[in-house]
């Protein structure tokens, strides 16, 4: 009875720790180069710090994000592009079941767009 406990208990606590992993890759497709990734709550307007910091995401470039809030896991992604400032969304992304989120833009359209994994 105790074995069967433990292994429960184990498994249990094995799927709290792969549960609490929402960390993303983040693929630019835009066209364009990032200045800014922002993440928040979806249809929330409180948007935190940069998450590139001093750097940027070139067109075409990839990068890792950490992600931990497995409490609020659809999150909305603001992006601020190197070239002329101006700042796009993409709205209602479950970064909790996504491994990848490719972004793609059309400037003329504005039609924002991703492929996620």
């Amino acid at each position: 009875m105790f074995k069967k406990f433990l292994l429960l208990g184990s498994l249990a606590l094995g799927g709290a720790a792969f549960a609490a992993d929402a960390d993303f890759t983040l693929v630019n497709r835009t066209g364009y180069a990032l200045n800014e990734v922002f993440i928040s709550p979806t249809k929330m307007d409180n948007w935190g710090a940069d998450r590139l910091g001093k750097s940027q995401l070139a067109n075409g470039a990839s990068r890792k994000f950490k992600f931990g809030d497995t409490k609020h896991c659809v999150q909305d992604i603001k992006v601020v592009f190197a070239d002329d400032g101006s700042e796009v969304e993409w709205e209602g992304l479950d970064l909790c079941e996504l491994d990848k989120i490719t972004l793609k833009y059309n400037r003329k359209t504005r039609e924002v767009s991703a492929e996620t994994e």
